[in-house]
């Protein structure tokens, strides 16, 4: 009977022991709290940035005839207003921007082409695309 009791105790041991190590073995903790419900406004989606262009007005081109010495103001300023009105072209969008306005005489005076536009894409950082000829 002592071995039957000593069956019985280990059987229950046994036992505890199994389901101890599964009760805590499934163990998960509390999710967090959840974060306070305040309404999230998001902005609406920006409109595409368009893509600079040449000005449809090409008399606002004539602060650039300043550039080129014809007339007497302060370089400072007219450079800002000239580069202003390219600063968001490619160096082949601003040269072809600046050769129409030289060729349709808006700068007022006649110039040699290729040396005034040279002068005016070099006064506002642009370069002058390789092979490009103001024609």
């Amino acid at each position: 009977m002592a071995s039957n009791t000593l069956a019985s105790a280990a059987l229950l041991l046994t036992l505890n022991l199994l389901f101890f190590t599964l009760v805590s073995s499934t163990y998960v903790p509390c999710p967090p709290p959840p974060k306070s419900h305040k309404p999230t406004h998001k902005s609406p989606p920006s409109a595409p940035k368009q893509p600079a262009t040449c000005p449809k007005d090409t008399l606002k081109l004539g602060v650039c005839a300043d550039l080129l010495g014809s007339v007497s103001v302060v370089v400072g300023s007219s450079r800002t207003k000239c580069c202003s009105l390219i600063s968001g072209l490619a160096d082949l969008d601003a040269a072809v921007c600046l050769c129409t306005a030289i060729k349709a005489n808006v700068l007022g005076f006649n110039l040699d082409v290729p040396v005034s536009l040279s002068l005016l894409l070099n006064s506002c950082e642009k370069q002058m695309p390789a092979g490009y000829k103001c024609a």
